[in-house]
């Protein structure tokens, strides 16, 4: 479970490259808000990820969760899956980069 968890973490790790700062400030943009699945109605699916992700991204390794690990293996699956996705062309200002932002992983970085 020890080598699980190091695996976890060293993944999401790769797949977040934002600070808990540049995604608690992105968070509070209107292209964050404007990105992603509000299937819910609300806040969408990556924004609340985002969120997570930041509390995650300040808690010390040992105060970590199993539902922490549930969702930086969440977060890198949706990572890897998105980033294959890549449009073609200039994606600075695209609603696919917000949406990766908002799961904590700028491609631009």
């Amino acid at each position: 479970m020890v080598a699980d968890r190091e695996r976890i973490s060293a993944e999401f790790g790769e797949a977040v490259n934002m600070t808990a700062a540049e995604l608690e400030r992105w968070l509070r943009t209107s292209e964050s808000e404007a990105a992603g699945d509000r299937s819910g109605g609300g806040e969408s699916t990556g924004h609340e990820s985002g969120r997570r992700i930041t509390e995650i991204l300040r808690k010390k390794k040992g105060d970590l969760s199993d539902d922490d690990y549930a969702h930086m293996r969440k977060v890198t699956g949706y990572v890897h899956r998105h980033l294959a996705q890549r449009p073609s062309g200039d994606v600075t200002d695209t609603r696919w980069r917000h949406s990766l932002m908002n799961w904590g992983h700028d491609p631009l970085k």
